[in-house]
């Protein structure tokens, strides 16, 4: 009798844990990247009573004979599944859809890194993307800043947003389009003497610094079908060009590359003029500039992820966007083995394996989701039912000690 209860205060004890298990999950329903955590039960040291035999020609066999002694925890498990993913509408918020981690730096533990579920993201005043929660900075791969190359052989470190960033582009196409009039005058020396009638569009193109330098085209008319163009600012200057003669009001396609003088340092810069569209027809001249592919300087405005590999790009205010970084994610061979330390963080550990760090959509890892974050992956069905188990497993213990008690009871007054 004795031994019964100390088997059923095993129980009691283990229904207690299973208890807490619970508890913590329902306590986190609402946590970002949560995983639930199960409890295993595992029975304890059994007692031979009587050992087995094996059977003879005239006998059969007899099984051991053995008494339980009560339970004991094999395990408390973190489920990885995926959480549901909740739309939040901001873009510092990133959830991992299928396998991996963000990772996160951490000098206090062993090789400086933590690793989540959780891509709630803040930028401090110097551009670091860093945890809402811990304040530890994301890690990835910065892009050269020549080349816009990525190396992900190198370690991956905090990524930073280039806030004070600014850029520009020079132009290097232009499209004039519009009608010279088939009714200009040609120059003629008479008598009477007719001065040629000339049309003069003004353009404008940025150089390499975001200037906006305008540039004139004065066109001609020379002949019935011909005209010539002059642009006088030109490098070197361009006077009296021969276009492709009109035919029928049309122009054939024609390029013309002009060298254009750069300003303030600047270096000059050839820019594709298509005037291809040009038109002859008898009606006013109002050749224009149609667009071009320059653009004035602008600062870092915004940033953006490309959710299939994590490159991130910042986004100027004159509409350039430009790649400065990666994010990383990490895998792991049993990520159940992670150690979990508070703040939606996980640390390696001899049961989970070294960290294999990549980029999303890429060696089996996830791809992102820019917007969202992963829900806590809490089943509030499962857990409740699971609270009925606990606290029916508890009860029935408890009653076994009173009735244990109340057989000693029972033994104790034969005496009287």
């Amino acid at each position: 009798m004795i031994r019964s209860m100390f088997t059923a205060i095993s129980s009691l004890g283990l229904h207690q844990v299973f208890m807490d298990t619970i508890a913590n999950n329902l306590a986190n329903v609402n946590t970002p990247g949560f995983k639930a955590s199960k409890t295993s039960f595992e029975d304890q040291f059994s007692q031979t009573m009587a050992s087995g035999a094996a059977p003879t020609d005239l006998r059969g066999g007899l099984n051991p004979t053995q008494l339980g002694l009560g339970v004991r925890l094999g395990a408390i498990a973190r489920t990885f599944t995926q959480g549901a993913l909740v739309s939040t509408g901001r873009n510092l918020d990133l959830a991992v859809q299928g396998d991996g981690f963000f990772v996160y730096g951490d000098p206090n533990v062993a090789d400086g890194q933590l690793y989540s579920r959780d891509g709630a993201l803040s930028m401090d005043t110097q551009g670091y993307l860093s945890s809402i929660a811990g304040g530890l900075r994301i890690k990835g791969w910065m892009a050269d800043i020549t080349t816009g190359t990525i190396d992900t052989g190198d370690a991956p470190a905090s990524i930073q947003i280039p806030l004070s960033a600014t850029k520009a582009r020079a132009s290097t196409e232009a499209i004039v389009a519009g009608n010279l009039d088939a009714s200009a005058d040609i120059a003629s020396a008479g008598p009477p003497a007719v001065v040629a009638e000339t049309y003069t569009a003004t353009i404008g193109v940025y150089d390499s610094l975001g200037a906006l330098s305008s540039v004139a085209i004065t066109f001609e008319r020379t002949s019935p079908n011909n005209w010539t163009y002059t642009i006088p600012t030109a490098v070197p200057p361009l006077t009296g060009i021969s276009l492709p003669a009109f035919v029928n009001g049309q122009l054939t396609t024609t390029i013309i590359p002009v060298t254009i003088l750069g300003s303030n340092g600047a270096p000059n810069f050839t820019v594709n003029l298509d005037i291809s569209n040009l038109t002859q027809y008898s009606a006013a001249s109002n050749a224009a500039l149609v667009s071009q592919n320059g653009l004035a300087a602008g600062s870092v405005q915004s940033f953006m992820v490309d959710a299939n590999n994590g490159d991130i790009y910042a986004v100027y205010g004159n509409g350039m966007q430009d790649r400065f970084g990666r994010l990383a994610l990490a895998t792991f061979v049993n990520p159940e083995g992670l150690t979990q330390l508070g703040k939606n963080m996980y640390v390696n550990s001899l049961s989970s394996g070294d960290a294999n760090v990549g980029w999303p959509g890429n060696g089996g890892k996830g791809v992102l989701a820019v917007g969202y974050q992963e829900g806590s992956n809490v089943d509030l069905g499962r857990e409740f039912t699971n609270m009925i188990l606990a606290q029916r497993g508890f009860q029935a213990s408890s009653r076994v000690i009173t009735t244990s008690d109340e057989m000693l009871q029972e033994l104790v007054n034969i005496k009287r």
